[in-house]
């Protein structure tokens, strides 16, 4: 029972790893939308991330044109990955 518990919680601790990175290079991208390849890879992942920027964006308006909201996003994950 112990193992399967420990099992979900690196489960989850790696999951939320991967997604913080996922958001982290989403945003990157959006600093080269010029380019076609950075494009294609926001086209890949706007589908995974933007669900969840969006709760956040909902509830925090971008200021002077910068959107804040992803900073809040990834802090939102770093405290849930600190609890497991």
């Amino acid at each position: 029972m112990y193992e399967a518990t420990y099992l979900l919680n690196d489960i989850l601790r790696s999951f939320i790893q991967i997604y913080s990175l996922l958001l982290i290079v989403r945003i990157l991208l959006t600093w080269f939308q010029t380019m076609e390849w950075a494009n294609q890879a926001a086209s890949v992942l706007s589908p995974v991330t933007d669900p969840y920027l969006n709760i956040f964006r909902s509830f925090i308006p971008p200021l002077g044109g910068i959107d804040f909201s992803p900073m809040l996003a990834i802090f939102v994950l770093q405290i849930i990955g600190g609890l497991f």
